[in-house]
């Protein structure tokens, strides 16, 4: 399985640069398991408490059950996925059946923080995008379909969003095998991309 780890800030476009890589690849040979979908359980506070969270920390991540579910599908294993709501702030007791494929893009703004998840990706991707077109995808998203008002999505951004990017994030630009500017659609990069992804196909 060729595991290809895809990072950059909140409202870099990862998911625009995930999705034009999927499309150049068959429907079975790809799967996707976001780093979202493997935040700690918080079933123990309230949502308001919840919502109070930096998720935008390395230890919101349940990175050990990440690596084991990645290990497990590198040898040939189906895994139950764990589901996330963003508006409770929460898993859900849901899980998604996700099963082994030739190519697995393991995607957030988290992954390429932590070494182990770094050491099993053979390709380490960061999207970049500058803070201002990132603030504002953010804003849109978390207003629109996540329930938050303008106010506390700035505040969140100024006192927790951006202070994480600087700290954690942005670093791990030195880790990255690419780095796509992802300001407009990219077609060059993603073209190198997916070269690389069929020449290790065909290794494999």
């Amino acid at each position: 399985m060729l595991i290809i780890g895809i990072a950059g800030g909140t409202g870099c476009g990862k998911t625009t640069v995930v999705n034009q890589i999927i499309n150049e690849l068959p429907d079975e040979e790809v799967g996707v398991i976001s780093q979202d979908s493997y935040y700690h359980d918080l079933s123990h506070l309230g949502l308001p408490e919840r919502r109070e969270t930096n998720f935008d920390h390395p230890n919101s991540i349940d990175f050990k059950l990440l690596a084991d579910h990645l290990r497990e599908l590198n040898e040939e294993k189906s895994i139950q996925q764990p589901v996330y709501s963003f508006l409770e702030c929460n898993r859900t007791d849901e899980t998604v059946p996700t099963h082994p494929t030739k190519v697995l893009i393991v995607e957030g703004i988290l992954i390429l923080t932590h070494p182990e998840i770094r050491e099993m990706c053979d390709i380490k991707i960061f999207v970049h995008a500058d803070s201002d077109e990132r603030l504002i995808r953010r804003l849109k998203r978390d207003v629109n379909e996540r329930g938050w008002d303008l106010d506390e999505t700035l505040e969140k951004y100024q006192t927790i969003l951006k202070p994480m990017h600087d700290q954690f994030i942005e670093p791990t630009k030195e880790f990255a095998d690419i780095i796509i500017p992802n300001n407009r659609y990219n077609t060059v990069a993603v073209d190198i991309v997916r070269s690389i992804v069929n020449e290790k196909l065909v290794q494999k």
